[in-house]
């Protein structure tokens, strides 16, 4: 009988990359159900964050620069989120080239409902973690998301 009480068994568990790249599958699949319980994948919900976090509004490329995401995955999103009614795309006054997205009073109030749907979904993946532990897997996965050796793998 093989071992089924770890997502990642055996010896494979000595790497770190490997424990990190299970868990994060696993808690990416339970992120897109949560999230598509209000018609939103994972992108969707970065981009609304992204631009609450930027006041509001950034242009398309400096979106999609900031999340490290392709110009078509990019416009996909927009597309999704547009016709939702949670963002929209103009024309920049200053800049006819460039593109100006910005969030609507509806995506503002879906990126709360999507707060609240990850917060409790920490409170799931990480109820067995004590609240130092918590912190401590925190500060070092922020460590490690503005790490050059990975910043440089994602260009």
């Amino acid at each position: 009988m093989v071992d089924t009480t770890s997502l990642v068994p055996g010896s494979i568990a000595d790497h770190a990359s490997c424990l990190m790249l299970k868990v994060g599958q696993v808690v990416f699949r339970m992120t897109e159900q949560q999230l598509a319980t209000l018609g939103l994948r994972t992108r969707h919900y970065s981009v609304l964050q992204a631009l609450e976090d930027h006041g509001g509004a950034l242009s398309q490329n400096d979106l999609g620069s900031y999340l490290r995401i392709d110009r078509a995955t990019m416009v996909a999103t927009l597309d999704d989120l547009e016709s939702l009614g949670l963002a929209a795309r103009r024309r920049d006054a200053a800049d006819r080239r460039r593109y100006l997205v910005e969030i609507s009073d509806k995506g503002n109030t879906t990126a709360d409902q999507c707060r609240a749907l990850l917060a409790a979904l920490d409170e799931d993946v990480f109820a067995d973690l004590s609240s130092t532990q918590r912190a401590r897997l925190r500060t070092s996965l922020v460590t490690l998301a503005e790490s050059e050796s990975l910043l440089g793998a994602t260009t």
